[in-house]
């Protein structure tokens, strides 16, 4: 799962490598003084495409990340059991610190010397 979206970033990577040779073409292309107007078309319709799709896979990354960063359970997460566990923890402390006082309560008021 997770190389898999190393390779879908990679793709991204070079699809913004495609977007920016094509603006650089076009530019190019712009500034003679006499431009070939197909050659501008068809950089435009790549440059396009590439855009549309570096943009439909980092949508995609970013819900991914959305949902791995807001709790949402996801494969390899310990976050959870670990402050569940924390919190029994924390609980079982409480109460053996609360038992001991009503030990210590129950001792005085049965203590017979006084």
């Amino acid at each position: 799962m997770a190389n898999e979206r190393l390779r879908a970033l990679e793709d991204v990577e070079k699809e913004i490598a495609v977007v920016l040779h094509c603006a650089g073409t076009i530019v190019l292309e712009l500034s003679k003084d006499k431009h070939n107007s197909s050659l501008i078309d068809r950089q435009f319709t790549q440059f396009t495409a590439s855009v549309n799709r570096v943009e439909n896979e980092l949508s995609s990354q970013i819900r991914y990340l959305t949902q791995v960063a807001t709790g949402q359970p996801h494969e390899g997460s310990i976050y959870s059991a670990r402050k569940d566990c924390k919190m029994a923890l924390n609980r079982a402390e409480y109460t053996r610190m609360k038992l001991g006082e009503l030990a210590r309560t129950c001792e005085i008021m049965l203590d017979p010397q006084t």
